[in-house]
């Protein structure tokens, strides 16, 4: 699947998460105002966190998907991370602290109206929208997952393409919410006590914080610089050890240049015997190896060079920060 096709394909679903997050969210509104529940304004501000989260992460994808130009020419991935990186964050305050404000003040003030129909209408119709629009997520994950031979929950880990994840956590959450709810608004229902639904609220909030805190700490690895999964790096160095006049391959190293971007760089040994159109050749049949088996990388550097002394003996995976190393007593290199 292309970067365009992957691109468009998360585009689709964070429009239908956004359309369907701003219908509840009014729905929830209309349902809180009438019963006074804690637990569903804080619904209502979970909603409306997750409606502007979208909209975010819609700026996300498109700003992200602009093509390389001569000042970054790169492209502009990277930024795709700042957007989303930016909805974590309002996620955190707007929703979370919402959430726990306002359940921390039903538990000490204990007002209510005592309509609770409205409330639970809105509720089971969230329901039912949030099923559907995590269902649009889970299917592209699991899509996803089967391009790059991983389980599900392996790729939603370690997957670049932060917008699926944070559908994906924040549907997840939502319905988590609902039920979150429904239970403090029925055991206050029951009891006449506001504490149920005061502590409903508290734990919805506590709930965004957890999937906030996710978001925001995948993002920022990923703005830093983060490589591919060990697997995928294991099956590249693989395919460059392969290649015709190939000694060895010293340092690999790879990088997210977007949701759909990788950049793949290395050291590798030819042999003695390899002439420059050899090497030429090689460059050649690495790139086409490797963009066939993940069309998401979009360039590969190769540095031909020697083996430093030692290289044989610690395997293949040196990191950049070997260069900058001392060593160690005798000459010899320091721990890896």
């Amino acid at each position: 699947m292309s970067e365009t096709e992957v691109t468009s394909e998360s585009v689709g679903t964070v429009v239908v998460a956004g359309a369907a997050n701003l219908a509840i969210a009014v729905a929830k509104l209309v349902a809180g105002l009438i019963s006074g529940s804690a637990a569903m304004l804080s619904e209502a501000a979970h909603s409306v966190a997750d409606t502007t989260t979208e909209v975010l992460l819609y700026l996300a994808l498109r700003r992200g998907a602009r093509p390389a130009d001569r000042r970054h020419p790169f492209g502009y991935g990277k930024e795709s991370y700042v957007w989303a990186f930016l909805a974590a964050l309002f996620t955190f305050v707007v929703g979370a602290g919402f959430a726990i404000t306002h359940g921390v003040t039903t538990i000490l003030v204990h007002e209510h109206t005592g309509n609770y129909t409205a409330s639970y209408i809105v509720l089971a119709l969230s329901f039912v929208i949030e099923s559907i629009s995590l269902a649009r997520a889970v299917r592209q994950i699991r899509r996803a997952s089967r391009r790059w031979r991983a389980s599900p929950h392996r790729y939603l880990r370690l997957t670049a393409d932060t917008t699926v994840k944070a559908v994906f956590l924040e549907d997840s959450a939502a319905l988590i919410g609902l039920l979150l709810a429904a239970a403090g608004l029925t055991l206050s229902h029951l009891t006449g006590d506001e504490l149920y639904d005061g502590l409903a609220s508290i734990l919805i909030g506590v709930l965004l914080l957890v999937v906030a805190g996710i978001l925001a700490r995948s993002n920022i690895s990923l703005l830093v610089g983060r490589a591919v999964s060990d697997r995928v790096h294991r099956r590249i160095e693989r395919e460059l050890s392969a290649l015709p006049h190939v000694d060895r391959v010293d340092t690999l190293m790879t990088m997210f240049l977007g949701p759909a971007d990788i950049l793949v760089a290395a050291k590798v040994d030819f042999d003695d015997e390899a002439s420059g159109a050899d090497i030429e050749a090689a460059a050649d049949q690495a790139e086409r190896r490797l963009t066939e088996q993940f069309p998401e990388i979009g360039y590969v550097f190769l540095d031909p060079t020697r083996s430093r002394p030692g290289a044989a003996r610690r395997g293949t995976r040196l990191v950049q920060e070997d260069d900058a190393r001392p060593d160690g007593p005798g000459g010899v290199p320091g721990p890896p």
